[in-house]
């Protein structure tokens, strides 16, 4: 492993996954958030661009820190180097995103 490491972020965002490198991930104070900053993109030099990628760049080119709420984290992983970063469209008949439920009902009581 490197001697800082490097992340990939996997989140959701308005029927589109995001797949981004970031060095920090943190708990945010906002309740409900995951704090990344420290973006990692591709080589400008690369011959073949990737529209993804070029999307993401133009998206976060002036963010520091931006906050992930935590329902919309698909997966976060430690990787040993960074890889290609870009925007997957999830296929679909519909637009909307239903709303995260959890296994436990009020007071703890697993749901049936």
């Amino acid at each position: 492993m490197p001697a800082e490491p490097i992340y990939r972020v996997v989140f959701l965002n308005q029927a589109e996954i995001y797949e981004i490198y970031v060095k920090n991930i943190y708990q945010s104070e906002l309740y409900g958030f995951i704090e990344i900053e420290g973006f990692l993109f591709g080589e400008r030099s690369q011959l073949v661009v990737d529209p993804s990628e070029e999307r993401l760049k133009t998206q976060f080119t002036e963010v520091t820190r931006s906050y992930i709420p935590m329902h919309a984290i698909i997966r976060i992983d430690e990787v040993e180097k960074e890889g290609v970063g870009k925007i997957i469209e999830v296929k679909g008949d519909s637009k909307v995103t239903p709303f995260p439920t959890f296994p436990y009902g009020p007071g703890g009581n697993k749901k049936t």
